[in-house]
């Protein structure tokens, strides 16, 4: 793309040499032969540090902030440098027009919420034809992920994903919308055809100070003009705040695990909820049709998933029986209500529960239908939301028989104090036993609960999830729940 064409209306493009561009990136290291390297300012460093990297890699021009850029020689760098104010808010706009705008050729699905986008993102591309998912997991059509750093990643790599979409005849895509990805204009530029909302609940209060900020980033994708329909839980408090939220050419949709419905809203409720170990069965209703799901997905918290995921095929034209024949068929997501052992053995979940509000759901649900006594093995993420810690020591207190505290990424912070913090949730309850160990290393916590647990006990391995590593002091040390839990069961195995 000619220069002058990408950054018509950032600056005077009459001034722009007719250079041709052949590629755009952040990463210095990611730069080749023709490309155009944007150097942003962010809260530790500028993006001009790294210019003779991405000069000898081959840039072709220099995109830049001049926010602290005085602390730089351009002059030396000896390819053209232009300043473009602000420029991390306009990187959707050049990606958009570097790659063509690919969400105006996809039917893109956002999906926000505090717990569930990964299961629905993952369950609709397991069921949506031709369909790619970018989200927590990965990006890529299901079974074959590529690792992304961030849930929703940064604007100028969505737009490339999204562009590989087009050119690989995807046609349909789930997308995880994180509220940071909304509050940072990383998917300013996309045009959204649908947007669902699952839930939200107390999460990320380090990063937008308080649950009405939180609420206003997650709102940013039901206003977008682009939507046809939205698709929001009418369980949840904020529900109204969406559906006021979206233009008025969009069609509404509301799902309802409790039988809710909604003026002006196409409703789709569910009834008679049965779960236990084996899976989930319950009736969905939509006008005056009623039909049976039956499903391997195990935990009651996810009726409220596949209900969201039931609806956004409605909207899509499928048929409620279809649809639910569909749900039937899925598989459960990695790290997400991940089962092992059972039967003869104690059960095992490992999730990525790592909010109160989803340690909770999770907790109550297999407590219904655990036959023996409900343990839980947890810890929370260093420099991160703080206030959440106490809040799950609480949850913890009330609902499991037994909690082994331990590290899960404590990152740049002390593991005793997290740890400590969130015994400060088990210590608020005055005058009752608190049936909690400590056991900082986290793969010996996970074998000790395994090893004294009894054939008809659940084990919840709650945090991580999905995750292959263990963030301690900057380094990811590789680290796998699943590996662990399965060594354990087999040890549990031959000690009988």
């Amino acid at each position: 793309m000619n220069l002058a064409e990408l950054l018509e209306g950032l600056v005077k493009t009459e001034a722009l040499s007719d250079l041709s561009i052949l590629g755009i990136s952040l990463n210095s290291q990611e730069i080749q032969q023709g490309f155009a390297f944007l150097a942003i300012t962010g809260t530790a460093q500028h993006g001009l540090q790294y210019a003779q990297q991405a000069i000898d890699n081959g840039a072709a021009v220099i995109l830049y902030d001049p926010k602290n850029s005085t602390l730089f020689s351009l002059t030396a760098l000896n390819i053209p440098c232009i300043a473009i104010n602000q420029l991390s808010e306009h990187l959707g706009d050049i990606a958009d027009r570097f790659y063509q705008s690919p969400s105006k050729q996809l039917n893109t699905i956002g999906i926000t919420a505090t717990n569930g986008k990964t299961t629905c993102s993952q369950f609709l591309a397991q069921i949506l034809p031709y369909c790619g998912v970018i989200g927590t997991l990965g990006w890529g059509e299901y079974h074959a992920l590529h690792t992304t750093i961030n849930t929703t990643p940064d604007a100028l790599t969505i737009q490339k994903i999204l562009s590989t979409f087009v050119y690989s005849d995807i046609k349909n895509v789930a997308m995880e919308v994180s509220s940071h990805g909304l509050q940072q204009g990383r998917v300013n530029q996309i045009d959204f055809n649908g947007a669902l909302f699952i839930n939200l609940s107390h999460d990320h209060l380090d990063y937008h100070g308080s649950m009405a900020r939180y609420l206003q980033a997650k709102l940013r994708l039901f206003q977008k003009p682009s939507l046809q329909f939205i698709v929001v839980n009418l369980d949840d408090k904020h529900c109204q705040s969406f559906l006021n939220a979206a233009p008025d050419s969009a069609k509404k949709w509301g799902f309802s695990v409790t039988g809710h419905h909604h003026h002006n809203v196409e409703n789709i409720t569910a009834s008679d909820v049965k779960s236990n170990l084996n899976g989930i069965q319950f009736f969905a209703h939509w006008q005056e049709k009623k039909v049976a799901v039956h499903t391997k997905i195990v935990g009651r918290y996810n009726v409220e998933n596949l209900l969201a995921v039931l609806t956004v095929l409605l909207t899509q034209n499928i048929s409620l029986e279809d649809a639910a024949n569909k749900i039937n068929l899925l598989e459960p997501v990695k790290g997400r209500m991940e089962n092992f052992g059972g039967k003869s053995q104690p059960f095992v979940c490992v999730d990525y529960a790592h909010t109160p509000d989803a340690l909770e759901k999770l907790l109550k649900g297999l407590k219904e239908s655990c036959q023996g006594s409900l343990n839980l093995v947890v810890g929370c993420g260093g420099n991160r939301d703080m206030s959440k810690r106490i809040e799950m020591g609480k949850i913890a207190s009330s609902l499991a028989d037994g909690t082994i505290i331990t590290n899960d990424n404590p990152r740049f912070e002390a593991p005793e104090q997290i740890i400590e913090d969130i015994v400060k949730g088990f210590n608020s309850k005055q005058g009752e036993a608190q049936h909690y160990r400590v056991i900082q290393d986290r793969e010996k916590a996970i074998q000790s609960m395994i090893k004294n647990a009894q054939k008809n006990d659940c084990i919840v391995i709650a945090g991580k999830g999905h995750e292959s590593y263990q963030d301690i002091e900057g380094v990811q040390h590789p680290f796998s729940d699943q590996d662990i839990v399965k060594k354990a069961l087999q040890a549990w195995t031959l000690a009988q």
